[in-house]
């Protein structure tokens, strides 16, 4: 019954082959590289953000749920807010001596 449900196909247009199997290549999430070979990236950024500064850390390969444990101990150990979502993560303010600080402590070394 699984392959029948019709919510799960809504993008797919019609199709006269009978043998057709729909293929879901949402499921495939990339497996988190380690922390020695993370190469991540931390700048300032007040584009589209109404003046104000931010601190992006860009380059993260790895899954939804570790982005989010490394964003997490970003925003707590600096004291901000910020999110983390689609590969980076944004701290509020200028704090880039603080985040580079941070993450050589937590191992990852290939920060720039």
């Amino acid at each position: 019954m699984k392959d029948n449900d019709w919510k799960s196909h809504l993008n797919v247009v019609y199709s006269t082959n009978p043998d057709f199997k729909y293929d879901d290549a949402q499921g495939t999430e990339q497996s988190t590289l380690s922390v020695n070979q993370q190469k991540l990236r931390v700048k300032i950024d007040k584009r589209n953000r109404g003046g104000k500064v931010v601190t992006l850390v860009e380059g993260f390969v790895g899954t939804e749920s570790d982005l989010l444990t490394l964003g997490k101990m970003l925003k707590v150990k600096c004291g901000v807010g910020g999110s983390a979502k689609d590969g980076q993560i944004i701290i509020q303010g200028d704090r880039r001596e603080q985040v580079i600080t941070l993450l050589k402590a937590a191992g990852y070394n290939n920060t720039k």
